[in-house]
């Protein structure tokens, strides 16, 4: 059955152009509102039990009305007589009509009563403010990762509710910088960190305190940084105290550092003041890690770098005096310098290195007499020459042991020999343990762990993967006595126990 038509109406065309064009929002979402108001108020009229659906000519502002019965199996359960009907009662009005159509009877055009005008009304700003919030969420979605201007509206809690223009944005009380204070009307600038969609509209969080924000600082302070002449290559932040950026230039005839404190610290003085005082260190990025180093703990000055890369870790050696410089106050200097390489640091004056050195190699040394029967001149020439267990002495090339000055051929044969007995004696003392013990096949392959320290983490009942992972990073360290591992090393090795509890996770286990 065709649709009835009712007569042109121009003023709705009007209003859909005014609400589209007041609201900022597309025309077509106006006439959806529109329609969805409609069929409220026509359900109110014929009964919400019916399907009734309304639809406005885009051209003329015509509004036609159709009750909408889908056509269903004889044998199904009917569950709204007003919206279905069995296929056999359907073919009597069309004939070759099938399960799964739907029959469309026009209605005549609404004439609205007090009421049904207002519930459409409602139902009208309540479609317009739904669009208004996806079209304002899809825009600051896009503004992730920028830095947006807004006034202070209100305070609460601690959080500051600011106007950005269209919509409200809150910056939280723990992305303030420390010691900031605002008032109502303050103009504010801050990095937007997310933006979620909620029931009340969209949702959008700015800070101040993240690296990223001062990092977008510098872009817009920086010229150079903006061209993508510069690169900042890593920012770390004490928020409202202190901070470092690493930058290089992709050209090696500019000065990077040169180009962001600009023309008598002009450009670093402006990001400063942006950030409450906030103490900037620019660094130098640099590929050679060492350099980097030395050049992130500036002002402090580095005389030697030791890079453990297979633990991440890094010791900067310095002089006593520029000890206490290195640290910073709170440790703040190689805090920072930390996040800027994303390692850490440990920072010794060349007295604590070289009491360190001198007590490993004194341990190496004992080693090397218990298990080869040799002096101690011998154990510290082995040292000297990189040797730093008995496996290296029985797998090195004989030439290699010959080669070392004071030994002959007699006496590499007769070093190898020894460690070769030793080695074979202590796996074979090892294989007795471990199966006295009852110690776990799997425990031997974790990385970083020997065959000493398995025995010795048996003997106080660690004896399966399990048993390891179960171990905090402290327990570990304490159940193999002092200077064995490191806390970051005890780490690595407890992670390592425990992958195949997220391996037996994944394959449902």
């Amino acid at each position: 059955m065709e649709n009835i038509e009712s007569m042109p109406r121009p003023e709705i065309i009007l209003v859909a152009d005014t609400v589209a064009r007041e609201k900022n929002i597309d025309k077509e979402d106006v006439f959806v509102a529109m329609e969805v108001a409609i069929q409220k108020g026509a359900r109110s009229k014929y009964g919400a039990e019916h399907d009734i659906r309304a639809k406005i000519d885009r051209k003329s502002g015509a509004i036609s009305l159709s009750r909408y019965r889908e056509v269903v199996d004889d044998d199904a359960v009917i569950e709204n007589e007003a919206a279905q009907l069995p296929l056999s009662l359907a073919k009597k009005y069309k004939a070759d009509a099938k399960v799964g159509d739907f029959l469309i009877d026009a209605l005549p055009p609404l004439d609205f009563g007090r009421i049904a005008a207002q519930t459409a009304k409602q139902v009208i700003m309540q479609k317009v403010r739904e669009a208004e919030r996806n079209k304002q969420f899809e825009e600051y979605k896009e503004k992730i990762g920028t830095i947006v201007n807004g006034t202070v509206k209100r305070i609460e809690f601690g959080n500051v509710v600011l106007d950005i223009g269209k919509t409200e944005a809150i910056l939280r009380r723990d992305e303030i910088i420390p010691r900031e204070k605002f008032k109502n009307g303050d103009r504010i600038r801050a990095y937007v960190l997310d933006v979620r969609r909620e029931n009340r509209g969209p949702q959008i969080f700015l800070s101040r305190t993240c690296p990223e924000f001062m990092a977008k600082l510098f872009t817009q302070e920086v010229p150079e940084i903006y061209d993508g002449v510069v690169k900042i290559m890593g920012v770390a932040r004490d928020p409202g105290s202190k901070a470092k950026i690493a930058v290089k230039a992709e050209d090696v005839t500019i000065d990077a550092v040169g180009a962001c404190v600009g023309l008598r610290g002009i450009r670093v003085q402006a990001v400063v003041n942006e950030l409450q005082g906030e103490k900037i260190d620019i660094v130098p990025y640099s590929e050679d890690k060492a350099q980097y180093i030395v050049s992130a703990l500036a002002p402090a000055e580095v005389t030697k770098v030791v890079l453990d890369e297979e633990n991440n870790r890094i010791e900067a050696v310095v002089s006593q005096d520029q000890f206490s410089l290195a640290i910073g106050r709170r440790g703040q200097n190689v805090k920072l310098a930390s996040q800027l390489l994303g390692c850490d640091i440990d920072v010794l004056t060349e007295e604590q290195e070289q009491e360190r050195r001198s007590n490993e190699n004194k341990v190496r040394s004992q080693r090397f007499m218990d298990a080869l029967d040799v002096d101690e001149m011998i154990a510290h020439l082995l040292i000297a020459e990189g040797f730093s267990t008995v496996d290296e002495v029985a797998l090195v090339d004989m030439s290699e042991l010959s080669a070392i000055e004071g030994f002959d051929e007699d006496v590499a044969k007769e070093l190898q020999s020894r460690a070769k007995e030793f080695v074979a004696k202590r796996e074979a003392d090892f294989a007795d343990k471990k199966k006295s013990l009852g110690i776990e096949d799997d425990l031997m392959n974790v990385a970083g762990l020997d065959q000493d320290m398995i025995i010795t983490l048996a003997e106080k009942g660690i004896k399966t993967l399990d048993d390891l992972g179960d171990l905090a990073a402290d327990e570990l360290v304490e159940m193999l006595g002092d200077n064995v591992i490191s806390q970051t090393e005890a780490n690595k090795i407890i992670m390592a126990a425990r992958e195949h509890w997220f391996s037996d996770e994944e394959n449902g286990q």
